[in-house]
């Protein structure tokens, strides 16, 4: 396949009724319906546009090569593990994201550049939704969060695409499948390096089985299965070949991590501790990437990070034999977690909804 070719390609299902709708005018009135329907199991809303509802129906089953057991086993991963997956999913691959120069600039004229809080808190909700037991089933909430972020992703791509500083013939296809794909990769493939480059124990099972999710997610939000690998594998080749190969430095960038940084230390209470955050960005992502996107230095915080870390995996090798190594872990995971909802809900438009198995 050739890769290249996926910078000119969108999402033509989700892309056909972003237009029906602002040529119709009725997105305020869509938006308001599909705010209420959360639910894997919610029937889906009559008093919506024909497109609309069509959309919805056509795209709300997962690929028939999806495999329960896997992804129920991802589901005891993330509970066992969701707070070094939170950890850098939050410090590394959002950063990593924004090295990726073309996505960035899409950031900033959506007007995401001065709001952090906001692509952190959809992020937060897809992933909350995504480690639930039956995440694609009955009883869980996915697969209409996947379906309104394949709506924002063709509304993005509508609206940039038609801006005067957006050059379709050089830069592509705004959120094309190959962002969409680098993005994948990032979440799945990345994080999981980024877990066994600070010591946490994955197994390959577990990296194969956070992987799967990941793909299953994937092709329900829209991505040519034919371009999404299916090991891990194949899949952290291509992270090595494409996604690494795109990033670069750019003011954009710059900005959007200068902004996350200031976002994450509002997490910790007054000024003394907020070297540390830079600290974590560094031990989690590649030294040049960081140096692009002038991720600030701080030698006293990096060693005690790297000394945080070894307590960490010394706490980690315990926490199968040992209850109160696990317990200790556990609690660090609903604090880090907890705090994270709070602060990024707090007087601000985006509210998350923590899934009750995961909100004990």
């Amino acid at each position: 396949m050739d890769l290249s070719a996926l910078m000119y390609e969108g999402d033509p299902p989700a892309d056909a009724v972003i237009a029906d709708l602002v040529g119709s005018g009725r997105t305020g009135e869509v938006n308001r319906v599909l705010a209420e329907f959360r639910g894997n199991d919610t029937p889906i809303p009559e008093n919506l546009p024909p497109s609309v509802r069509d959309y919805l129906v056509a795209t709300d089953s997962p690929p028939a090569w999806m495999d329960a057991e896997r992804v129920a086993r991802a589901h005891e991963f993330f509970l066992d593990d969701g707070v070094h997956v939170a950890s850098v999913l939050s410090f590394g691959a959002m950063v990593n994201c924004y090295a990726q120069p073309r996505p960035s600039k899409v950031l900033t004229l959506t007007h995401r550049l001065n709001q952090p809080h906001r692509r952190l808190s959809e992020t937060s909700q897809f992933v909350l939704d995504m480690m639930e037991p039956n995440a694609f089933g009955g009883g869980g909430g996915f697969v209409p969060t996947i379906q309104k972020t394949r709506l924002i992703h063709a509304a993005v791509r509508y609206f940039v695409s038609r801006s005067p500083e957006w050059d379709l013939e050089t830069e592509g296809v705004p959120v094309c499948q190959q962002d969409l794909l680098g993005a994948l990769l990032i979440f799945s493939v990345q994080v999981v390096e980024g877990m066994r480059r600070i010591g946490i124990s994955v197994t390959d099972t577990e990296a194969e089985d956070y992987y799967h999710v990941w793909r299953v997610a994937g092709a329900v939000l829209g991505i040519r299965e034919d371009a999404m690998p299916e090991t891990f594998a194949e899949a952290e080749e291509l992270s090595a070949t494409m996604v690494r190969a795109s990033y670069a430095p750019s003011p954009e960038g710059v900005e959007l991590t200068r902004n996350l940084i200031a976002l994450y230390e509002k997490f910790i209470p007054g000024k003394a501790f907020d070297g540390v955050v830079a600290a974590m960005v560094r031990q989690v992502v590649d030294p040049e990437v960081a140096d692009w996107l002038e991720v600030p230095h701080s030698k006293g915080w990096t060693a005690a990070v790297r000394t945080g870390e070894r307590l960490m995996r010394a706490f980690e090798r315990g926490e199968d034999n040992n209850r109160v190594a696990r317990a200790v872990l556990d609690k660090a995971g609903v604090l880090l977690l907890g705090a994270s909802v709070r602060t990024l809900t707090n007087g601000q438009s985006t509210t998350l909804n923590v899934p009750a198995c995961l909100r004990t």
